[in-house]
């Protein structure tokens, strides 16, 4: 049977725009392209768990404004089950993408400001686009929580204790409040390591690829760890997929355009 995961989370338009390096403080440069996504890190990861194979349920925010819908395109399109408060502006994220695949993002939240009111249980999963105070009641509305510390942000040590893993990069682990009892702690193109207690038991490299843009491989990674382990696979295995998510989608362009399905990271493997 799929497994079934709740997403508590974000709804972003994202407004890209690619150059062939990042400008610098009061650069002005003129030789980009643009394209326009639907996105937001909760969204991005309930897309992803369902290409991965979960049955998935999310709740979150939405404005009633022109863009609302295009925004929630990417999980009706996943067959993500939406359930939204409208009213305001949908969150929209302005990124700039170089080159190399190195971006820059500034977020305009709109509704995901909002407290989030439609709460879910089961196998929930998170991050910190949103309220914290919607996160701490998504994980007392749980069975298993999931959080995705991301972005960084002043959170409670409950929080992280309530958290059956955490994921976080390098400056997110830097803002926890405490020491999670279990941390996958992703390290871009060196892969992914997993602490318990703060001592490493498990580590994975990702597939060499050619990186156009690393906007949703965080996303790819949690969702694609948390999947593999509500199948009931090891640590290492869970590990080993999610780095190979993360590097799908950082070889492809745009946040859920990019997120890979299960046979996708099967073939990155050579299964």
């Amino acid at each position: 049977m799929p497994p079934e995961l709740s997403v508590v989370g974000s709804v972003n338009l994202d407004f890209v725009v690619r150059c062939e390096r990042l400008p610098r403080a009061g650069e002005t440069l003129t030789d980009a392209t643009f394209a326009r996504h639907p996105g937001g890190k909760g969204a991005n990861q309930a897309v992803a768990a369902a290409r991965l194979g979960a049955n998935v349920r999310f709740a979150g925010n939405i404005g009633d404004d022109e863009v609302a819908q295009e925004a929630v395109s990417g999980l009706l399109g996943a067959g993500v089950e939406g359930s939204f408060d409208v009213g305001g502006e949908t969150g929209i994220a302005f990124i700039v993408v170089d080159g190399a695949g190195e971006t820059q993002i500034v977020v305009a939240p709109g509704a995901n400001s909002r407290p989030v009111t439609r709460q879910l249980g089961g196998n929930v999963l998170s991050q910190l686009e949103i309220p914290v105070e919607s996160v701490q009641a998504a994980a007392e509305a749980a069975d298993r929580f999931f959080l995705n510390a991301a972005p960084a942000k002043p959170i409670p040590a409950e929080l992280v204790r309530a958290a059956d893993v955490v994921v976080v990069n390098r400056y997110e682990l830097d803002a926890l409040p405490e020491t999670p009892r279990l941390t996958a702690l992703t390290l871009g193109a060196e892969g992914a390591v997993l602490l318990e207690d703060g001592t490493e038991v498990a580590r994975a490299q990702p597939p060499r690829v050619q990186a156009l843009d690393g906007t949703a491989a965080g996303d790819a990674f949690t969702a694609c760890l948390v999947v593999t382990r509500l199948q009931g696979r090891a640590w290492e295995e869970a590990l080993e997929r999610a780095c190979a998510a993360g590097a799908i989608a950082a070889s492809r362009e745009g946040a859920q355009p990019s997120l890979p399905t299960a046979a996708e990271v099967d073939a990155m493997l050579g299964r």
